[in-house]
């Protein structure tokens, strides 16, 4: 029986950690309605009862040299974070993603004593695996999204369960395209194109001005064909807002465009096939059940170091749970509006039912009730 509320910190560092965060919160909320949490957190985690110490932009960088230029607010907020966690300690620390940030904060609290958990397992099956034994030291648990991941750590026996993802729980096997075109003022009728440029600012300012001339041009080929823009938050709907004021004015008053604050699955759900950022975004289109043409830009130098360390045959989750090549992804020169556009013609003209039919084996082998599953995790390491 405890004597006091249950203390726990949480840390996300961006859009998709803030949904895997935010459904343990809910979790745990049911278990303990007492419960405090508190540290960085999105829109999703603080909607669930999260109180945010730090604005969760801070830590949204990718890309191995880009990081550089934030680094000194990343470090300001890292120690400023572990001294406010060491003067107030938590029963647990939970890192969720972003294990640059989030796993120098584990291990220095685990020093502490402290107890952590790190939420998604870094890709340690994907490159640099020697990164296991900085895991191990930072944290009491692993918890993982994907189910091949478990060989890695039995490997070096470091503790990890396997959870699921928390997006497989909620999206429905079969999704309704129909209810969500009159969810979004859609046509049901008219082809639909859902364009995700991404959730981080820098992904965007990249692929916006490739993906908006990538629209033109399927235009040439399909001119009745609806585009959503579901912008990931209210910083990026102004971010495309401002780029399309100034570069494509006339979209703005186009009867074909919808541009959405936030509600990117019913979008990818309305949607015939998707263009989109590589990232999570992937594995939510998948469970979707759309097509979708997946695109990657990273900067010269983070291209270069990243092509002599990365050992997996694909950059995208579905293919990487594949094991095959089941969607067209696209990588730094490949990324032009000729070839965007001929891939995305290519799904709009095919015939995509055995694609859909191994999408539902996936979906079906990660729906695991992640949300649970990760709040019983978080609860073992409490009480060990």
């Amino acid at each position: 029986m405890r004597n006091s509320p249950l203390r726990i910190a949480i840390v996300a560092g961006e859009a998709s950690g803030d949904v895997l965060a935010a459904g343990v919160i809910k979790s745990l909320k049911k278990r303990y309605p007492d419960a405090i949490f508190e540290g960085i957190a999105g829109t999703h985690m603080q909607a669930a009862g999260c109180k945010t110490l730090f604005d969760i932009e801070i830590l949204s960088v990718m890309g191995l040299v880009e990081v550089l230029s934030s680094i000194r607010p990343i470090l300001k907020v890292k120690n400023q974070l572990i001294e406010y966690f060491t003067d107030n300690p938590p029963d647990v620390y939970v890192g969720v993603d972003a294990p640059d940030f989030n796993l120098r904060v584990e291990t220095a609290l685990k020093a502490k004593g402290i107890k952590t958990v790190h939420y998604v397992s870094p890709t340690v099956w994907a490159w640099r695996e020697k990164r296991i034994f900085k895991i191990a030291k930072a944290t009491n648990r692993v918890l993982g999204i994907f189910p091949f991941e478990q060989d890695v750590y039995d490997k070096y026996q470091v503790p990890y369960s396997f959870v699921g993802h928390t997006m497989a729980d909620i999206i429905p096997i079969v999704p309704d395209q129909n209810q969500a075109r009159n969810t979004l003022g859609l046509s049901t009728e008219l082809p639909c194109l859902a364009v995700l440029p991404g959730s981080r600012g820098g992904e965007v300012a990249k692929l916006l001005p490739v993906f908006t001339a990538t629209v033109e041009q399927l235009w040439q080929h399909k001119p009745q064909c609806q585009v959503v823009i579901p912008a990931a938050n209210e910083r990026r709907l102004s971010q495309i807002t401002a780029y399309l004021k100034e570069h494509r004015v006339e979209w703005l008053d186009d009867s074909r465009v919808f541009l959405l604050n936030g509600q990117s699955r019913e979008s990818m759900i309305a949607s015939d096939v998707i263009l989109l950022a590589s990232g999570t975004a992937t594995l939510e289109a998948m469970l979707c059940k759309r097509p979708m043409v997946s695109a990657y830009l990273l900067s010269w130098l983070t291209h270069k170091m990243m092509m002599r360390m990365y050992k997996p045959d694909y950059f995208s989750l579905p293919n990487i749970l594949a094991n095959e090549a089941l969607i067209p992804e696209l990588l730094q020169e490949e990324v032009n509006p000729d070839r965007l556009c001929a891939e995305l013609m290519k799904l709009f003209e095919s015939d995509t039912t055995a694609l859909t039919a191994r999408f539902v084996e996936l979906h079906q082998s990660l729906k695991q009730n992640a949300d649970e599953r990760a709040a019983d995790a978080v609860m073992e390491v409490i009480n060990e």
